[in-house]
């Protein structure tokens, strides 16, 4: 027997007036710069990406690649290691925090989503978690890890995987919702 619910969605109330990213005149310059730059098939360096990020309140250490038409929401709210790799088409949604540790790759297209809906409110309320990818992760491509997932050292998320929760250290995790499926084993 089906259950009848009595309250529906109602988007006519959703308020996330209590988010506040940085300035309007910020995320303006940012979007604009962004586009010109970064989020772009022009083939600028990454070390100019990487100055340009800085500027714009990111913490980057050395080494780190920026492949093309990358999309970054809010620089200020990424802390990227060293020698770390972020693919073509890749996209950070940091509305929150995110710390990619060092020796990281991000494979083509993946995406790391700090944001989010209760779908459980009326109003579809904004709900927003930081992310964090330890040392030596690796994100598969066209994967996606959603908001407030710790990938511990070295876990591995494969090709069109989904994180939903934390994934442990060394460890394969593969599907939708992403499940563990072996150990990564690193040879010399």
């Amino acid at each position: 027997m089906e259950k009848t619910l009595k309250t529906q969605t109602n988007l006519s109330g959703y308020n996330n007036s209590w988010y506040q990213p940085g300035s309007v005149f910020k995320q303006v310059i940012w979007y604009i710069l962004g586009r010109l730059f970064v989020n772009t098939y022009l083939p600028y360096p990454s070390a100019f990406k990487v100055w340009l990020l800085k500027a714009f309140g990111a913490q980057i250490a050395n080494g780190v690649v920026i492949k093309p038409k990358v999309n970054i929401k809010y620089p200020w709210f990424l802390k990227i290691g060293a020698h770390t790799w972020i693919g073509e088409k890749v996209w950070i949604d940091n509305l929150t925090m995110v710390t990619i540790e060092s020796n990281v790759c991000l494979s083509q297209g993946c995406m790391l989503l700090t944001g989010n809906h209760n779908y459980s409110k009326s109003t579809f309320d904004l709900i927003v978690k930081p992310i964090t990818l330890e040392n030596g992760v690796w994100i598969g491509a066209q994967a996606t890890v959603c908001p407030g997932v710790k990938a511990r050292s070295h876990s591995v998320l494969t090709v069109s995987s989904v994180a939903t929760r934390d994934m442990d250290a060394y460890g394969i995790y593969q599907g939708n919702p992403a499940k563990y499926v072996k150990t990564r084993d690193i040879s010399h």
